[in-house]
Order: C-alpha cells, then sequence, then structure tokens
C-alpha cells in the first residue's frame, strides 16, 4: 500500500536557479510537494545551457545537468518584467506555503517580491533565500556562482598538491551539498514551526556561510596553532599510507587506472603489507610505524604504486578488501553508472523527457520504509506545464489565458 508522502499538500513557488537553490526544491519535491518552478525565456537558467547535451547537440532542452537538478517540477514561463505577470504571481503567492529563491541579495525586491511585500500577500509564507553573500555586509553585492564560494571560504585553497596552484575540485562542493542541504533543513523546520503555531518565517542562508559549517579544520588550526593549512595531495594530515595507485591496464578511453587505498592503523598495514607478500622494503625502520611512514610518505607511495601497477584494478580491489584494507577503485563516469552496488540498490532512475527521451536521473540516497522519495516525472522544458497550472490552480478561462499570452505574459 503507497502511504502519503510527508510533504503531499505543501506548494513552493520556486525561483531558483542553476545549482544550489534547484537542488534545495528537488529535495522537498521528492518527498510529495508541488514545486512550481518559475522560468522566462528572456534570462534562460544557465543551466539550460551547459552541457553535457544529449546526442552531444546544443540546446535549451537537451542538457543533462538542468534535467539532473529539476525533476518531478512543474515548469511555468513568465515575464517578470510584465506588469501583467506580477499579478499572476500574486495569485500563485496566495496559493503557495513556500517561496525560494537563490538570486543576488535583493533582485526579488526589485520585482516587488522581497519578503515584506510578500507577507502581505500571503502573511504565513515561508521565504527561503539564498544569496551569495547574505542580505548585508561590505560585500552584500558581489556576484558569484560555486567557485567563487570555493574561492573564498577556502577549498580551492587546499585541492591540488603542495608544490602546485590551486587546481579546483571537479564540482562545486557548496553549490551540491552544504547550501541546499542546509536550506532544505531549514525548511523542513520552519513547516514543523508552521504546523504548531500557523506562522511563516523568513529564511536567509549565506552561501559563503553554510559550506564553512562543515569545514572547520583550517580554520580552526590557523586559530590555535596559527598554521595556515596547505594543499595535501591525496595525502591525509594523520596517516600514512593515504593515496592514489596506478593499477594495470586502461579504461576505454585510454587513461590510466587507480586504486585509492587507506591505512589507518598498525592492525592496517600490518594488513597491507600482508596482502602485498610482506615484501623486505615495508620492514624497514623508516615505514615501522605512523610517524615513520608520514616523514617518508614520497617513497612509501612509490614502492606501493611499484606493487599495485602488476594487478588489474578489480581482482586488486577484491583482493584488498579481504585482507580488510581501506581501498576504492576510481572511476569514471562509465563506470559509476554500471556500479553494482549502486544498482542494485536502485540509485539511477531512467525519466523520459519530452524531448530527450528517456535518460538518467540520480534517486534519492536516503531510503526511508513508509514514505520513499518518488521520481516519476522528468524535468520540465520551459514552460511545459504553464497552462495547466494557470487553468488548474488559478481556474483561468481559455480567453484570458490566450489575451495573457498574446500579451507576451508567458515567456
Amino acid at each position: 500500500m503507497a502511504h502519503k508522502l510527508p510533504l503531499s499538500g505543501i506548494r513552493v513557488l520556486d525561483f531558483t536557479w542553476v545549482g544550489a537553490g534547484p537542488i534545495t526544491t528537488a529535495l522537498l519535491v521528492e518527498y510529495g510537494a508541488e514545486v512550481i518552478k518559475v522560468e522566462s525565456a528572456k534570462k534562460l537558467d544557465t543551466l539550460r545551457l551547459l552541457p553535457p547535451y544529449k546526442d552531444g547537440i546544443a540546446g535549451s532542452e537537451r542538457s543533462g545537468y538542468f534535467s539532473n537538478r529539476n525533476p518531478n517540477k512543474k515548469g511555468i514561463a513568465l515575464d517578470m518584467k510584465n506588469p501583467r505577470a506580477m499579478e499572476i504571481v500574486s495569485e500563485l503567492i496566495k496559493k503557495s506555503d513556500i517561496i525560494c529563491e537563490n538570486f543576488m541579495a535583493f533582485t526579488m525586491d526589485g520585482w516587488g517580491l522581497g519578503y515584506e511585500d510578500v507577507r502581505k500577500i500571503k502573511p504565513d509564507i515561508i521565504y527561503a533565500c539564498m544569496p551569495l553573500m547574505g542580505t548585508d555586509g561590505p560585500h552584500v553585492h558581489y556576484r558569484g556562482f560555486g567557485i567563487q564560494v570555493n574561492s573564498i571560504i577556502g577549498i580551492l585553497h587546499l585541492a591540488g598538491f603542495p608544490d602546485k596552484g590551486p587546481f579546483g575540485m571537479g564540482t562545486n562542493y557548496p553549490d551540491h551539498v552544504a547550501n541546499p542541504m542546509q536550506t532544505a533543513f531549514a525548511i523542513f523546520a520552519a513547516l514543523r514551526h508552521k504546523r504548531k503555531t500557523g506562522e511563516g518565517q523568513y529564511i536567509e542562508l549565506c552561501q559563503i556561510e553554510a559550506p564553512l559549517c562543515v569545514l572547520p579544520t583550517s580554520v580552526m588550526d590557523y586559530m590555535m596553532n596559527g598554521r595556515v593549512e596547505n594543499r595535501m595531495g591525496n595525502q591525509h594530515f594523520d596517516f600514512a599510507p593515504h593515496g592514489i595507485y596506478q593499477v594495470l591496464g586502461k579504461n576505454l578511453f585510454g587513461n590510466n587506472r587507480w586504486i585509492a587505498i587507506s591505512v589507518q592503523s598498525e592492525d592496517e598495514w600490518q594488513a597491507l603489507k600482508a596482502a602485498m607478500g610482506m615484501p623486505e622494503w615495508a620492514e624497514q625502520a623508516k615505514f615501522a610505524a605512523n610517524a615513520e611512514r608520514m616523514a617518508n610518505q614520497a617513497e612509501l607511495n612509490e614502492l606501493i604504486e611499484s606493487w599495485t601497477v602488476n594487478f588489474d584494478g578489480d581482482e586488486l580491489l577484491k583482493r584488498l578488501v579481504k585482507a580488510k584494507v581501506r581501498a576504492g577503485l576510481v572511476k569514471d563516469a562509465r563506470e559509476v553508472l554500471n556500479d553494482p552496488q549502486l544498482n542494485y540498490r536502485k540509485h539511477f532512475v531512467y525519466l523520459d523527457h519530452s524531448v530527450m527521451g528517456y535518460h538518467v536521473y540520480n534517486n534519492s540516497p536516503v531510503h526511508m520504509s513508509k514514505t520513499p522519495a518518488v521520481l516519476n516525472q522528468a524535468a520540465p522544458i520551459l514552460g511545459e506545464h504553464t497552462k495547466q497550472v494557470m487553468q488548474d490552480l488559478l481556474n483561468m478561462d481559455e480567453a484570458t489565458f490566450e489575451d495573457l499570452q498574446k500579451d507576451g505574459v508567458f515567456k
């Protein structure tokens, strides 16, 4: 028997774009909220214009990046600079429980949709905003995306090898993890408060503050010891060996294959030595204890790799797992998509997009026994549900819809 999802009956008016905001509302829609995504052809969501594109053909309806951030949502198109569009937004606000936006500070105020404006329309609204720098302070008007956040909070300073400059992380961690997760948590708390008191509230998440809350060590190290932590590559600040080592063969694209190995105790070091066949070099005094291995990591890593490079990665992984050594293959996207563990757990969901056809989405990583997350609808094309929302939610008749459409409201 299907259970009612925990956010069933909750409606979200979603003005978010790019990364952190859409991921926040994706978390809400997975658990039953109705999310109405407001867009405009006059200023497309940046993600609609970013690859990967279906079949390598660029187009605003062919971005897998955008699609993966926006499943289950209803999409409407409104020209926010058209005065008649604001009348529609006002009616949508009256029928919504939550507004979410992640523009630069005061963008919504410029449309007459700041929190105080919206509260006059819907007093119990929950209003969540996610400005890059917050809504006050000397840098409040700075613009940026995830890479700027990574830079400002010190993540990029730590990403790379000691003898080279920062080279990034391959993803914008704050956009994908810290900012949306903490905003969603705040929204859940606000919903609980509203259920108990009938009161809405204003939520402000500053995108340079949230990721710092889960990245404290370098700041604490400086405060306590006056020491500025530097890039460490794949090393660990407290254990050795801890690194990435080449294994035998190439992947389908001709790139080297690698395995990650981590040793965090003397028992694990003994287990790794046994898995390697107790080589003579491993018995040297300079590798006898963790402190010595930390001091001689460069040589240690070279010796370990001289062993790993002779093995197929999958065979070596099985060998190390059996020996109870922490290890994991470094996988590319194709290998991740075909990972037997992820597929056994049904992590990947395939949904039918109206332009791209069936393609992959990430299922929720949270498995709830009674109210599991639901993904059953591909991301919307621009304005796909405009007419449906106008008619079903606002009871708009055909003549009024056509008149507004002719006036350029639905763009």
